[in-house]
C-alpha cells in the first residue's frame, strides 16, 4: 500500500494544524496536540497537554479532576489514526473507526498540567483494518495500555436526510463493528 505523496514522508514533527489536516476530529474531540516522533507504517509517538479548560473536568469530577480512561483510549486511537490515514491512498473518502479494545489497563489518574506521551506501535495492518499497542505515560510513568483495532469505512460528506424524530444510525454514528 504505497503512497508516493504521503504527507509523513521525511517528517518527525507534526503541528496541530498538520494533525488536523489529517484526522477529522475537532475540538472539543480531538485529543493530540503534536507529533514528535514517527517511523511510518510502524510507529508514532504524540503529546495532549492536559489543561484545566477540558470541557470534561466540569463534571469528572468536581473538586478532583481526572481524564476519563475512555479518552486516553481515544487518544491512542487518533494517535494511531495520524500514523495511518496518510497511507490510504484515497483518505479524504474514508474514516478510521474504532472495532475493538482489547487489554485497557489505567495505571495512574491523567490530570489538569500532565502531558501524555501516547506511543503507537502497529501490530498488524491490511488495507481495511489495524491493530495497534499504544501507551499514554506522564513523566514516563505509565497511565494506560490498550490494544486497538480500527477499520476504514466510507465517509459521507453529507448528513443524511431524515425527518423529525428518526433515530440515528449505528453506522452513521460511526460504531460499525463495534457490537
Amino acid at each position: 500500500m504505497e503512497n508516493s505523496d504521503c504527507i509523513l514522508e521525511g517528517r518527525q514533527v507534526l503541528e496541530i494544524s498538520e494533525i488536523m489536516g489529517i484526522l477529522p476530529h475537532r475540538y472539543p474531540f480531538l485529543l493530540i496536540d503534536r507529533i514528535v516522533e514517527i517511523e511510518r507504517k510502524k510507529r508514532i509517538v504524540a503529546i495532549k497537554n492536559v489543561t484545566i479548560n477540558e470541557p470534561f473536568f466540569q463534571g469528572h469530577f468536581p473538586g478532583y479532576p481526572i481524564m476519563p480512561g475512555a479518552l486516553v483510549v481515544e487518544a491512542i486511537a487518533q494517535a494511531g489514526g495520524v500514523l495511518l490515514m496518510p497511507e490510504v491512498p484515497d483518505r479524504h473518502k474514508k474514516l478510521m473507526v474504532f472495532t475493538g479494545i482489547e487489554r485497557a489497563k489505567f495505571r495512574r489518574p491523567v490530570v489538569p498540567g500532565d502531558q501524555l506521551r501516547i506511543e503507537i506501535t502497529v501490530l498488524n495492518w491490511k488495507p481495511r483494518v489495524a491493530k495497534m499497542e499504544g501507551r499514554a505515560t506522564v513523566d514516563g510513568k505509565l497511565a494506560c495500555e490498550a490494544t486497538v483495532m480500527c477499520a476504514l469505512v466510507p465517509r459521507t460528506d453529507q448528513e443524511p436526510e431524515r425527518t423529525a424524530g428518526e433515530p440515528v444510525t449505528k453506522a452513521e454514528n460511526g460504531l460499525v463493528g463495534s457490537e
